[in-house]
């Protein structure tokens, strides 16, 4: 994530999660803007509006109302303008059923949020260095 400056997607309905995952962001020294909508709906209109830059990451709960993670996935992946964001699941379900639906819809990872802060900065650690050797490689 550090070598491009594009945004991260998060999909998200948890104001606290957001917050998490923001305040985790900027302690990493992540350099991407994050851009927060609050369900599936939410970030496919974002992702099919023309005038927004295109995000590097999405980063997605499962558990959210209008349109769940699950919902989302099904529909950018049946999308074939959308189907290549990356998308990392990353939700408090530890539901083995829900690992292997978001896997088989074209999850690039999935990662439960820990309760603890330091262990949920490591996730986003983890994904932050995951993207950038990623990106890098390209």
């Amino acid at each position: 994530m550090k070598v491009t400056c594009k945004a991260i997607l998060l999909v998200e309905d948890d104001q606290v999660d957001a917050m998490t995952v923001r305040r985790a962001l900027k302690e990493l020294h992540v350099i991407n803007r994050l851009e927060h909508v609050e369900n599936g709906e939410e970030a496919l209109d974002y992702l099919c509006d023309s005038g927004r830059e295109s995000p590097c990451l999405i980063l997605l709960d499962l558990n959210m109302p209008v349109m769940n993670g699950i919902e989302f996935l099904q529909a950018v992946k049946k999308a074939p303008e959308l189907r290549l964001f990356p998308v990392v699941v990353l939700t408090t379900s530890d539901e083995q059923k829900d690992k292997v639906e978001t896997f088989d819809l074209g999850a690039a990872g999935y990662m439960r949020k820990p309760v603890d802060y330091q262990k949920f900065v490591e996730i986003i650690r983890t994904i932050d260095a995951y993207w950038s050797l990623s990106e890098s490689a390209v």
